[in-house]
């Protein structure tokens, strides 16, 4: 097929373009006018649409909360939804998380998974599909968000100004197919502190995590300590027993505790450490259940700890299509005399929220932790593995990867699938590739960044010939 020769021909200028928007730090921050979710994204979102306009794609705008660019016309259309936001980029980077530095074969950045790199191979696919000149029956439309981590707020604009597509992917997942995806709520753990009637040792403050979708990377409290002799004889019963990576450090009587984890996405919480229940497990040993906080620190280690599966808090459900819940303890703050602990959960396709608040707040009866449910729900996600759509992304995978054993699946991610009729995620994950969303050192090879490219572009064929 002439396009594909022509995704071949974009090589140098996919990787120019994958490279210049990685370097835009795109993190949601205050919002400005006609930024809604601050400069950072807008710049990557306006840099996606003057690169769409300047390869000769129909541009709508819409109030810097999202964007599209269109190809060809017809009353039914083919959309694919890729966002242009990231998370944090965390510490530890071996590479400028922000600098596009290619080092053997892959560029190296946050988003070059998630989704910006994806996002760039779409639009090269539809540029070799338009220079091609095949004839195509339905529209092919772009659709860019600048929200996708920290709200959805950039698609509920969008779609109350614009009709959803006929049928739509999202390459924000993994191959082969995603035909469903687990429901998603994020809530808090509250427990109000009396911080002065703990024995030898008072809490001072502790923080750890950044977003709950993350499995977080570093946590560390501050405590103060009446008896050193106590502590240390805690602190040396708690080392003999773990090797976990935490740091002491003792200025008179205040100790800083630091606790560095390694990060994964929030639906995957088993692919990282949690460095929270690193720091709460050290805790357990200064901390007994006489004071507030102790009781606290008991029921996130008896209940939540290690536990990615909510197996030990009354919500480990699990169905026939997608599996476990994932539990991921997010987040952990002290605001107001209060401990917050900010959960994101994933729960099965044919499970609901309701469930997992009745059966979390029926295990945490008669302790000093209660439910503060979320304000969002995201409705789990399931498409007919017959699908006209999943059927033909299935096809054009296996012919372009040679792949012809796998089948379509479900995971516990949550893409902008779910925020229309008729959609699925399809890639940038390859089956058995080193999983790097949301973690240090995130890349994406340029070999597999270009096997994108020619899959969007024979898909979108396929879908819209």
């Amino acid at each position: 097929m002439d396009f594909l020769k022509l995704v071949e021909s974009y090589k140098d200028d996919i990787i120019k373009s994958t490279q210049e928007v990685i370097r835009i730090k795109s993190i949601e921050e205050q919002p400005k006018e006609g930024m809604p979710f601050g400069e950072g994204p807008y710049k990557a979102l306006k840099y996606a649409v003057d690169l769409a306009s300047e390869m000769g794609f129909e541009i709508k705008e819409f109030d810097g909360y999202a964007a599209h660019a269109d190809l060809g016309d017809g009353e039914e259309s083919v959309g694919v939804l890729a966002h242009l936001d990231v998370v944090p980029e965390g510490d530890g980077w071996n590479h400028d998380p922000y600098g596009g530095e290619i080092v053997d074969g892959k560029i190296f950045g946050r988003g070059t998974v998630d989704d910006k790199g994806p996002a760039i191979a779409t639009l090269y696919a539809m540029k070799a599909l338009k220079e091609s000149g095949v004839e195509l029956s339905r529209k092919i439309r772009l659709i860019l968000g600048a929200n996708e981590e920290t709200g959805w707020g950039c698609m509920k604009h969008y779609f109350k100004h614009e009709k959803a597509p006929t049928m739509a992917f999202v390459p924000d997942a993994d191959f082969p197919v995603i035909y469903g995806e687990k429901g998603i709520i994020v809530f808090d753990l509250v427990s109000h502190m009396d911080l002065e009637n703990s024995k030898n040792i008072k809490l001072i403050d502790i923080q750890g995590g950044t977003v709950a979708n993350m499995v977080p990377d570093y946590a560390k409290a501050i405590i103060e300590v009446e008896n050193m002799d106590y502590f240390n004889d805690r602190y040396s019963s708690f080392s003999k027993e773990y090797d976990y990576p935490i740091i002491v450090n003792i200025d008179g009587n205040k100790v800083t505790i630091e606790a560095e984890g390694i990060s994964a996405h929030g639906s995957t919480p088993e692919k990282g450490k949690n460095a929270i229940s690193y720091l709460m497990k050290l805790l357990g040993y200064l901390f007994d259940d006489t004071s507030s906080f102790g009781q606290f620190v008991k029921v996130y280690n008896e209940r939540i700890g290690f536990f990615h599966n909510g197996e030990k808090i009354g919500c480990g459900f699990e169905d026939d299509i997608s599996g476990k819940l994932n539990f991921n303890p997010g987040v952990i703050k002290l605001e107001d005399n209060k401990i917050v602990l900010t959960v994101n959960v994933r729960y099965p396709i044919k499970g609901d929220s309701k469930s997992v608040y009745h059966g979390i707040r029926e295990n945490l009866k008669n302790t000093n932790v209660e439910v503060i449910e979320g304000v969002k729900d995201q409705k789990p996600l399931y498409v007919a593995k017959d699908n006209f759509l999943v059927q033909k992304l299935m096809k054009v995978y296996k012919e372009e990867t040679g792949d012809y054993d796998s089948e379509p699946i479900t995971i516990g991610g949550g893409t902008y699938a779910r925020a229309m009729e008729n959609a699925v995620a399809f890639g940038p994950m390859f089956p058995g590739g080193e999983d790097v969303v949301h973690q240090k050192n995130e890349y994406i090879s340029i070999e597999d960044l270009m096997k994108l490219t020619r899959i969007y572009a024979k898909a979108l064929y396929e879908l819209a010939k």
